[in-house]
């Protein structure tokens, strides 16, 4: 059973591995196209249908684009299709999902604190976040105010807001975070697969029968892709959340997330603005970093729990198991003698003001709750404590060993 244990966190990483990856590919071919799309020029020996034009160095070599509004006179022999990278992102995205907060969801995703859900109840709610959030989404921009985007855009706004607050109502503060950035990658995944891609596969059927494609096709899509392009920068911060507890791990986790969605905007704001060629809104970044310092202030809100709630809090089944087995009893004291001073609800380690990554190992609950954990990352790893610097021997990393090893089997 301990092998599965590391397999499946090889998985993961693998898993998450591809993620960064797709995702790399999808944000660099977004922020590329936005950039061009903006610097576009007029010329005078334009084709009918042009509506710029954009010369590039890179590579030792010389490019020449031009963009159609609508679509050229006829078909082009060799077209090719940006798609594949958002799919492959969301795809692996969900897996990774899955992977952590499914799988792994009695310790990540539901918070007992907050709600006493079952886990399945917990994954029912994750999943409806995906797929109800978008229908919602897609209402909003298929109703009038896609005549009005700065108000659609604002009620995009308070929608995430609303979510992330929601979240917060049930689920862990890590949960939340990845839940509102999986949300939105949703958004923008769905827009390439269900209205983007579409939407340009009927401008070429037309161009293909010989028929004068629709303007309003190119109208939808560059909505959707604008919208794309101001949710790129709070769906990395929201994915890179669950590293920093001074994130995820404070009072007002879902007000940060909201601010971070308006820094979002500041900061593509000025590059849209510079690649436009319309100005240089340099106030952008007095507001952007006003921002950051209101969520650094946010985020110094009490995030312990008192040690006497934490006890009351009944174990599970599982974690009562964990707790039972052979070996529990010296593994226990390994870990408060080892770790205990920085993952602790108030940390005597000089410098460390909260429990790294929101990790506490101070009770019996505690430990029984992050055995995995535990295992992993200072039984068959040394990668806890960092640097060793509290002298974890090598008998005591086998006692950890052993007691997970006798727990699971």
């Amino acid at each position: 059973m301990y092998d599965l244990a590391v397999f499946w966190d090889w998985l993961a990483f693998g898993v998450r591995w591809l993620h960064v990856i797709t995702a790399i590919a999808w944000i660099g071919s977004s922020f590329y196209f936005i950039a061009l799309d903006l610097g576009l020029r007029k010329a005078p020996d334009l084709p009918p249908g042009a509506h710029g034009e954009e010369w590039q160095v890179h590579g030792g070599g010389f490019y020449h684009i031009r963009k159609f509004l609508v679509a050229p006179e006829r078909m082009p022999e060799h077209l090719t299709w940006f798609k594949w990278e958002s799919y492959a992102t969301w795809l692996s995205g969900f897996a990774l999902l899955m992977i952590v907060y499914w799988v792994g969801g009695e310790l990540y995703l539901v918070d007992q604190s907050k709600a006493e859900l079952a886990l399945w109840q917990g994954i029912l709610i994750s999943a409806a976040t995906l797929s109800i959030g978008w229908l919602v989404y897609d209402r909003l921009c298929k109703s009038g105010l896609a005549e009005r985007p700065t108000l659609l855009m604002l009620l995009l706004f308070v929608l995430l807001v609303v979510m992330g607050w929601a979240l917060n109502q049930v689920f862990t503060g890590r949960a939340m975070m990845l839940h509102l950035g999986a949300f939105t990658a949703t958004i923008m995944s769905a827009n390439v697969f269900f209205i983007i891609i579409p939407n340009q596969k009927i401008v070429v059927a037309d161009l293909m029968a010989g028929r004068a494609p629709d303007p309003k096709y190119g109208k939808i899509a560059k909505l959707r892709s604008t919208h794309n392009n101001y949710l790129t920068l709070p769906v990395l911060f929201l994915m890179l959340s669950n590293h920093y507890p001074l994130a995820f791990a404070t009072q007002y986790n879902w007000i940060i997330a909201a601010l971070v969605f308006l820094m979002g905007v500041t900061i593509r704001h000025y590059f849209n603005s510079l690649h436009a060629r319309t100005g240089n809104p340099t106030w952008t970044w007095l507001v952007t970093a006003l921002l950051f310092l209101a969520i650094i202030w946010l985020s110094t809100a009490p995030m312990h729990q008192p040690l006497e709630e934490a006890e009351a809090m009944p174990m599970t089944a599982q974690e009562q198991r964990l707790a039972a087995a052979p070996g529990f009893d010296q593994a226990h004291d390994v870990v408060l003698g080892r770790c205990s001073m920085c993952h602790a609800r108030e940390p005597v380690w000089e410098g460390i003001l909260w429990a790294p990554k929101g990790v506490l190992l101070e009770t019996e609950g505690d430990i029984a709750r992050n055995a995995r954990a535990i295992y992993l990352q200072s039984g068959v790893s040394h990668a806890m404590p960092p640097a060793n610097v509290t002298y974890m021997e090598p008998e005591d990393r086998a006692a950890i060993i052993a007691w997970y090893r006798a727990a699971t089997r």
